[in-house]
């Protein structure tokens, strides 16, 4: 990347370094040095941009890295279908805050595989959507017309489309925590924990956001419907017709290595936001970063919350869905424009979601743009994405002709700081212009 006069890039560091304080914090290096830069990103001029909204851009990933906050950012901005910025900074390994001093420190790069987490949820419900399109469910269903033993303690009302617009009335996913890792890896034990779940509200009533039932549940209807384990119907019908390597439920053995530890940084938890966490996933804190980094969680699928991916092949997951479900002319078709559309229309216009404590606009399987308050960026009405645990962030802005995967390793909640997180697309929104 381009370098700073040395004076300049000298005091702005200084200024970062003196941010960097208070507990739990990474130790931090020279960003510049620990910044990979892909063979892959084009001129800015090809990507229709200018080389200073692409630094702008990085400038606003430093400032969130110098919080101390993060072990390792990954960014991927597809714009008019080019690479425009692919990079990382930080460490993959090694510089957790709770890492011994002379502990192997592995450098991130676009390579490196990172967690969405809870942005699997849009790729599980464009799954569903897709089942819908071929005649095998239809989402105003019940559930129990596909899973009749889910009907149990007064669920036979839920249906899909409640599923998707989290308004189940199911909040998290009773379990014992000691357990958790090994019931997410017993297809046949998660199921009788969902059908035995009371719910705490009539469905269709609230709007409270399921964290880890809602993809259980609908993982196992595409399973009756279909025949396929979720993750096969993944691989079928869009890793192998987008060329995907990394994009799915989990990782292989043999990516393990470029996955990156999560860490948990910064304060420790406290309500209503700590609360609120546990409550819809059942661990606290500090326990699901535990969990994240176990090889058992790596590996098995969760349909709500572990797609792992490249920042490069998360982004071009939404990039298909910008393009109406077809990369180009030539390329297989993934998605019916039609699907797409009817799984981004909204559903909820800024209603107070119970468990994140936000009102949030969703749509059937995404979490919306909007004019104002928005995940990504001011004037984003027509954007679509999902956030994932706790800064993890895949979106598509058509307005601006881009496709979008931020990815995180540091996990903190309750701090200021993370107004430097919500200014990377504060800066992408104000800097790419539009292009209708």
């Amino acid at each position: 990347m381009p370098r700073q006069p040395p004076l300049r890039r000298f005091m702005r560091n200084l200024g970062r370094r003196n941010r960097a304080t208070g507990p739990n914090r990474v130790a931090i290096g020279d960003p510049y040095e620990l910044t990979t830069v892909s063979d892959a990103e084009v001129s800015p001029r090809e990507a229709g941009l200018s080389e200073e909204t692409v630094e702008a851009i990085w400038e606003a990933v430093l400032d969130y890295y110098y919080t101390g906050l993060q072990t390792a950012i990954g960014l991927c901005i597809r714009r008019r279908g080019r690479i425009a910025v692919e990079r990382t900074v930080g460490y993959a390994r090694g510089n957790a805050p709770d890492d011994p001093s002379d502990a192997e420190k592995v450098l991130a790069t676009p390579d490196t595989i990172f967690c969405a987490f809870s942005a699997t949820k849009a790729v599980t419900a464009m799954l569903i959507h897709l089942l819908d399109d071929r005649g095998l469910l239809h989402l105003d269903d019940p559930v129990a017309t596909y899973i009749p033993e889910f009907a149990r303690h007064g669920k036979g009302d839920i249906t899909l489309r409640h599923i998707l617009i989290h308004k189940t009335g199911l909040i998290g996913l009773p379990t014992d925590r000691e357990g958790a890792l090994d019931l997410i890896t017993q297809r046949d034990q998660v199921l009788q924990v969902m059908c035995d779940a009371r719910p705490e509200a009539p469905a269709g009533r609230q709007l409270a956001y399921g964290a880890l039932a809602g993809g259980f549940i609908l993982g196992e209807v595409a399973h009756r419907v279909s025949g396929k384990p979720v993750d096969e119907l993944l691989t079928e019908c869009v890793r192998e017709p987008l060329g995907l390597d990394t994009f799915g439920y989990g990782v292989r053995p043999d990516q393990l290595d470029r996955v990156p530890d999560e860490a948990f940084t910064g304060p420790d938890p406290f309500p209503p936001f700590s609360t609120a966490m546990e409550r819809g996933i059942g661990l606290k804190f500090q326990e699901i970063i535990k969990a994240a980094n176990d090889v058992r969680f790596r590996t098995s699928v969760v349909p709500s919350g572990n797609i792992y991916a490249t920042c490069r092949e998360a982004s071009l997951f939404f990039e298909a869905l910008m393009r109406g479900g077809q990369l180009d002319p030539n390329a297989p078709r993934v998605f019916e424009e039609r699907t797409i559309a009817r799984a981004t229309a909204e559903q909820s216009y800024h209603e107070l979601d119970r468990v994140i404590g936000l009102p949030i606009r969703y749509s059937m399987g995404f979490m919306l743009g909007s004019r104002y308050l928005s995940f990504y960026g001011p004037g984003t009405g027509n954007a679509f994405g999902h956030l994932g645990f706790t800064n993890k962030l895949l979106f598509a802005d058509p307005d601006r002709d881009i496709s979008v995967a931020l990815m995180c390793t540091g996990n903190s909640l309750n701090t200021l700081e993370h107004l430097y997180w919500l200014n990377i697309t504060r800066t992408i929104a104000t800097r790419i212009p539009r292009v209708r």
